[in-house]
């Protein structure tokens, strides 16, 4: 009898078991379908418009004819910019909050406050950026101006993702370079920071991956200029502004398509380059500490 009940109930394990396997292969299948699906229609609809024309001329009465070169610039840089910004300090900080600060209140409360500009939407970025940078420090609609707004928006990730990066290398690696007589920057810099920085790297590309596809806080602050920039102070049109435009006018439905395939494929292109970078580093690691 008893194990006639011990059976049953490996077996209801076991069902229950495959059940949850089910369901999680299930969710994992759903959205990856997902995005391939949403991936693959924009590419079916924009890659056939990407031609040399297309990405090297600029746009045309209003971009309905002509390319979208000067957004494709105004993209890099303006992202460049962002990140230049926002990952020193976000590394920085990350390096104080792990390493250096004790654990209390101020911690907890500088925690709790970068965890809640995570979650601010961007318009209020947006509103911010136009209300201090182009109007009260006279930044005007710049490049300049959407850098540093857009640098306070992925900060909170940057500094989250380094310090949780930092603090999953193992104590013992710390306490070995102190017992060799390494000081706590030689540590920092030489044992903790090179075995965070694919962490570190991964935080800084969903900041690239924000900045890239951001469109309410850039209108506010980098404005939507057309023509190539020729400093940081002058205005520049994104390629998610410049998609965001066509698509909400109706000025041209190929060309906006045609703008967020060039977009995707340049999303993944540098996920792929980082993630490639990424592993290199990792075997290298391995391969010196064999």
């Amino acid at each position: 009898m008893k194990g006639t009940w011990r059976r049953d109930v490996i077996l209801l394990s076991r069902r229950r078991d495959r059940i949850m396997v089910g369901v999680l292969t299930g969710s994992a299948v759903l959205a990856v379908g997902v995005l391939v699906i949403i991936v693959g229609y924009v590419l079916w609809q924009g890659l056939p418009v990407l031609t040399p024309t297309f990405l090297l001329e600029a746009p045309e009465k209003m971009g309905r004819a002509g390319g979208i070169f000067p957004t494709i610039v105004g993209t890099v840089v303006l992202t460049a910019g962002a990140v230049l910004v926002a990952a020193p300090l976000g590394v920085a900080t990350a390096i104080y909050l792990a390493e250096y600060a004790h654990q209390g209140r101020t911690v907890a409360l500088i925690r709790f406050g970068t965890e809640s500009l995570a979650g601010i939407p961007s318009i209020i970025f947006g509103v911010f950026g136009f209300l201090f940078f182009v109007i009260y420090l006279d930044m005007g609609w710049s490049i300049l101006s959407g850098a540093l707004t857009l640098a306070g928006m992925i900060l909170p990730t940057i500094i989250r993702t380094a310090e949780e990066a930092m603090l999953a290398v193992p104590r013992e690696y710390r306490e070995v370079s102190y017992s060799l007589g390494g000081s706590r920057w030689q540590t920092i810099t030489r044992v903790v920071l090179p075995n965070a920085l694919p962490g570190i790297l991964t935080g800084i590309m969903l900041g690239v991956g924000r900045s890239v596809g951001e469109t309410a806080a850039v209108i506010f602050t980098a404005g939507a200029s057309l023509r190539v920039p020729h400093s940081l102070f002058d205005p520049v049109r994104t390629m998610s502004v410049h998609f965001y435009l066509l698509a909400r006018e109706g000025i041209s439905m190929r060309n906006a398509y045609g703008t967020a395939a060039v977009l995707v494929l340049s999303v993944l292109a540098v996920n792929f380059v980082a993630y490639y970078l990424m592993h290199r580093h990792l075997a290298r690691l391995r391969g010196a500490g064999r």
